[in-house]
């Protein structure tokens, strides 16, 4: 089968399409037929080698967080599922694959895959498992929105911030989303209540809010400023300059910057598909790559300053 793996650390360019054995589910496992996966910050991280502490420094190492296709097979003590069944998932992110989304077979523990969501395709549904995970997780977990608080998405052109925009509407917020002003119309599609350009608009211009959804990981201790009393902040966008905002934020008690790794099971996979399957998270697709051009679509991804998603396809 082919798989898209890592051969060193490094660009784009380090990504290689393989032949490689196709993997047999053990206990308590799924081998899932991948039809689509979409680019994540995670591979670029890991491509990068920036969280080797989790991939290793063996190489090869296979890339994509996501999935999106067909059960084909079952290890045994497998329940809930049988071959056929159209499911979306991800492998587990702080773990080592050496075969991962992005690849024609992909086994992976029977808890980490659910039902796909209905009247999408593959690649819809690739587009939003971990951007509209986090999301979810982010909005209902870590901030508990309510009804009617004003909400600030910043980076919300991203896969995860069209999600937290959407969501946040769903969710019943006021939503304000930071981007690039000509994404405006696009979020405004989305559902955002107001969008502002991050190139002309600073930290001490806005606010306050009661809920700040982060997706970029810069400048939190400004942002953090900007919240109501009784307010929330979570980032998503993580790095060593993050981290040290994140911990002296503690001090601040309901107001500190909440952070978390997306790791979902198949009970949030399933409530995820709810939100799909009613209209309420709607996936944002901005191209489609062949799995032969994966290199390309991380070229894309890196690149930026667009409105979604960046998937890539295996099937033909």
């Amino acid at each position: 089968m082919k798989a898209a793996q890592i051969t060193s650390f490094g660009t784009p360019d380090v990504l290689r399409v393989s032949e490689i054995d196709r993997p047999a589910p053990g206990t308590g496992e799924v081998l899932v037929a991948v039809e689509a996966s979409s680019v994540n910050g995670h591979d670029a991280l890991v491509r990068t080698g920036r969280v080797k502490v989790v991939s290793g420094s063996t190489f090869p190492i296979g890339t994509g967080l996501d999935f999106a296709g067909v059960v084909v097979g079952m290890g045994p003590g497998v329940q809930g599922c049988r071959a056929g069944d159209r499911v979306w998932g991800m492998v587990h992110p702080r773990k080592r694959h050496t075969v991962a989304g992005a690849a024609e077979y992909v086994v992976v523990p029977a808890g980490r895959i659910s039902p796909a969501p209905t009247g999408v395709t593959a690649v819809e549904a690739a587009s939003l498992v971990v951007a509209g995970s986090t999301a979810l997780i982010a909005l209902r977990d870590c901030v508990g929105l309510a009804d009617g608080e004003r909400v600030l998405v910043r980076g919300a052109a991203g896969g995860v911030g069209t999600a937290a925009v959407q969501l946040a509407h769903a969710m019943g917020g006021r939503v304000t989303a930071l981007a690039r002003g000509r994404h405006a119309t696009a979020l405004r599609d989305l559902g955002a209540d107001e969008v502002l350009d991050y190139g002309s608009t600073t930290s001490d211009q806005i606010g306050p809010f009661d809920v700040i959804v982060d997706t970029v990981g810069s400048e939190l201790r400004c942002y953090r400023s900007r919240l109501d009393e009784g307010g929330r902040m979570v980032t998503v966008g993580l790095s060593v300059r993050a981290l040290a905002a994140i911990a002296a934020s503690a001090v601040h008690g309901s107001r500190r910057i909440r952070a978390f790794s997306a790791n979902p099971d198949s009970a949030l996979l399933s409530d995820l598909a709810a939100h799909v399957t009613s209209g309420a998270l709607l996936p944002v697709v901005h191209s489609v790559f062949p799995l032969t051009d994966i290199a390309a679509a991380h070229t894309a991804f890196e690149r930026g300053g667009v409105v979604g998603k960046h998937v890539v396809t295996i099937t033909d």
